[in-house]
């Protein structure tokens, strides 16, 4: 039944989001707040909402039992987590089922079954899709020695249930396997509650390329193409593109028709995201991890196909079928986002919370600004530093970049210090604007050649 009431389990610009796609779709929504979010823009826009606790996530937006307590005694039917908190958390889906409640993503088995990278990469094996040459588990600093040996150096260490780099570990011999099994197994237990490990070859310069997925439960899915987010800082996406420019064609239907077979066959339900390496070098392609929501960088793939994926959720979270078949989706021109953070790079992207002063975006044709800063907002700090995503259109990957320079260019914000400037100097940089980059290109690189100059 289609969702009426849709209770939104998150904050900044992700819940305003939300809040817009519901509208467009005549739903109600709720709009879960702490303290230090009353006055947000998602608050406003919302048709209500509900304070959750204290400023203290722990105590608002990671309490899944409270979160879903309010959803159902606002009324709500349907409820949406967002990205990041509890959206990959599969007690999350399970209570809101024991409460009658539509979950907005998939289903609780699949998360956890996805969530966990063995169990996944036994998934993906059994869909026929490539993986990065690796080991099973990995459970003692013997066994990393050994596999290390196998696999061949360098390679890296990997916490099954992690995620954002924590617990992974570069080893390139036989004794950085035995330290980096230490630490990365301490890493992991710190992190996740789990310390258990796996081993993989470790690509030097590989691209990381993602496929846009949306599936109904029943073995359907159909993509919306995949994207570049090569520019990363310590495992964290700074840039990310549509399409990879970097792939062949024939590369790119393979890297495709890999990520809907392995979706389709767990019958995945809902958005998603299947990761992969790609190794330019070896022109190859390995699975990483799926990510069992919406993503962050979704409004690439949004500006390239025409198609509100949010929207899309919402409706098969209510039970209506796909709206669109494969040979419906039409990729055209080059999108590229950037992630704006309130921080402050020239002091090692310390996060810089605080009152927004002026706040001045461009517009114009092909530039979205998704966002929930305007002049006079306050950046809390107890939560992400990002405080909005700018994404361009081109109908090239020159015009785009040319575009999101300008657009750069204009954007004017003061009262906190932002990434505003970085993302210029690495857009206009040589390598970047070549496509010559990889995910270790801004640590190896930009940032030692930026700090060079400002010495």
């Amino acid at each position: 039944m289609a969702i009426k009431r849709l209770f939104i389990a998150n904050r900044g610009e992700i819940a305003l989001r939300i809040v817009r796609a519901a509208q467009a779709l005549n739903i109600e929504t709720v709009v879960a707040v702490s303290d230090a979010d009353r006055d947000t823009a998602a608050a406003r826009l919302a048709d209500r909402s509900v304070v959750l606790g204290p400023a203290s996530a722990a105590k608002s937006y990671l309490d899944p039992r409270l979160i879903v307590h309010a959803a159902r005694e606002s009324g709500c039917d349907g409820l949406h987590p967002g990205y990041g908190f509890l959206s990959e958390r599969a007690i999350l889906p399970r209570l809101c089922s024991a409460q009658g409640i539509a979950f907005v993503g998939p289903e609780p088995d699949v998360i956890d079954a996805l969530g966990d990278k063995l169990s996944a990469r036994a998934m993906a094996k059994a869909a026929g899709v490539p993986l990065v040459p690796g080991s099973e588990c990995v459970a003692s600093a013997a066994d990393a020695r050994r596999e290390g040996d196998r696999i061949g150096y360098p390679v890296l260490l990997k916490a099954s249930a992690g995620g954002g780099g924590r617990g992974m570990v570069i080893a390139n011999n036989r004794d950085e396997a035995e330290a980096g099994f230490h630490r990365a197994s301490a890493e992991a237990v710190a992190a996740f509650g789990d310390g258990t490990l796996f081993m993989e070859r470790f690509v030097p310069e590989a691209r990381h390329v993602e496929v846009q997925l949306m599936g109904d439960g029943k073995g359907q899915v159909v993509h919306f193409g995949e994207r570049d987010c090569s520019v990363q800082r310590r495992y964290q996406k700074l840039i990310e593109e549509a399409p990879c420019a970097a792939m062949p064609d024939h590369l790119r239907a393979q890297l495709h028709k890999s990520a809907v077979d392995l979706a389709a066959s767990v019958n995945y339900r809902n958005a998603g995201t299947a990761e992969f390496l790609f190794d330019v070098r070896r022109q190859e392609f390995y699975f990483i991890e799926v990510n069992a929501r919406i993503q962050v960088e979704h409004p690439v793939s949004e500006m390239i196909s025409g198609f509100d994926l949010v929207q899309e959720q919402i409706r098969i979270a209510g039970g209506a079928p796909l709206s669109v078949a494969q040979d419906q989706v039409k990729l055209s021109g080059h999108a590229i986002e950037c992630r704006i953070n309130a921080e402050d790079p020239a002091r090692d992207f310390l996060p810089s919370p605080g009152r927004i002063t002026r706040w001045d975006p461009p517009t114009g044709d092909g530039i979205r600004l998704d966002s929930h800063m305007s002049e006079g907002a306050m950046i809390p700090p107890f939560y992400d530093s990002m405080v909005g995503k700018l994404i361009v259109h081109g109908e090239t990957r020159a015009e785009a970049v040319a575009k999101l320079t300008d657009a750069i260019d204009r954007f004017t914000v003061e009262g906190v210090p932002t990434t505003l400037g970085l993302h210029r100097a690495i857009i206009t940089h040589p390598d970047f604007i070549a496509n010559t980059i990889h995910t270790r290109w801004l640590e190896q690189v930009f940032l030692p050649d930026m700090a060079a100059k400002a010495a």
